[in-house]
């Protein structure tokens, strides 16, 4: 077995990418298992960034462990419903075990789904339940808990209301919350990949900051005085939330409004919080905080 290879599931996907490239600086040998038919462009591409592309059918075990073979780590950058989450997964999983793979790295690059009450979150209620699977499978496996990606700062979740010039705030304004970069997840996950220590969790935050520390920062970053707009506590989120599931028709949407509520709700009660960081796990580095996001914005 060569002990730097890994094997990448989901590598067409924006986290996928960059853990390749983390992957490939660090001087693994990297294959990226595609589905079967996918677009040859996606393909070529990830050759020029050194990846060795195997295409798989993700509903069969035996042809899954033949990709897996040889390597290290199994890396999952798979996004999706029960079909991925649970199915396409297990299957990764199952030939990852078949291979004698000896680690495996589920999707996971979330808020600690481990201290959130189960219905709390459908799409980390997906990864609760795979993590019931993985715990009975032999290999040794690794999450990689990051908060939420500080990229979404700049206008895919709603924390900043930049024409308004407020930050939305959920009951408490002063509430910690763990934010990490896609880029820093990904480097943080590549090394963890090459770790053949690393433990069941590890906790990384490029930034740890609060609605009101939001405020202050986009204060300094926008020249222009911004406050806080909470709208309620936690209970009347929470309200709406169901209210905005039960009138929506049932889809197959990765993030349809009420999932995205669900995540802000996560944060804003605080139970995901980590106690402590890994951060410094693979040495001391620069990591990029939520203002360093928003002044790039």
């Amino acid at each position: 077995m060569d002990q730097s290879s890994v094997v990448v599931a989901g590598v067409t996907g924006n986290l996928g990418e960059r853990i390749v490239l983390a992957l490939h600086k660090r001087g693994a040998a990297v294959r990226g298992l595609v589905r079967q038919g996918t677009a040859p462009a996606k393909i070529a591409r990830l050759q020029t960034l050194g990846v060795t592309v195997v295409e798989v059918d993700f509903k069969d075990v035996a042809q899954m462990a033949q990709a897996c073979s040889g390597a290290a780590c199994v890396i999952s950058a798979l996004a999706g419903l029960g079909r991925v989450i649970l199915d396409a997964q297990t299957v990764l999983l199952d030939g990852a075990v078949q291979a004698r793979v000896p680690r495996f790295i589920p999707s996971d690059y979330s808020i600690d789904l481990t201290k959130l009450p189960v219905g709390s979150n459908r799409n980390l209620d997906l990864r609760r339940e795979f993590h019931a699977r993985l715990a009975t499978r032999p290999i040794a496996a690794t999450s990689i808990f990051n908060g939420a990606f500080t990229d979404m700062l700049t206008g895919q979740a709603p924390f900043i209301l930049f024409k308004l010039r407020r930050v939305l705030a959920w009951g408490n304004p002063d509430q910690a919350m763990s934010f990490t970069t896609v880029d820093d997840t990904a480097e943080f996950t590549a090394a963890a990949a090459l770790d053949s220590s690393a433990p069941r969790f590890l906790h990384i935050a490029g930034d740890q900051i609060s609605a009101r520390g939001l405020v202050a920062v986009m204060d300094g970053v926008s020249g222009k005085k911004f406050k806080l707009f909470r709208p309620g506590g936690l209970g009347l989120l929470a309200a709406i939330i169901k209210f905005t599931r039960a009138v929506m028709p049932e889809s197959e949407d990765l993030y349809p409004p009420w999932q995205g509520m669900q995540y802000m709700h996560n944060m804003f009660s605080g139970r995901a919080l980590p106690e402590r960081l890994d951060n410094d796990r693979y040495g001391a580095r620069p990591w990029t905080t939520a203002r360093d996001v928003l002044v790039a914005h």
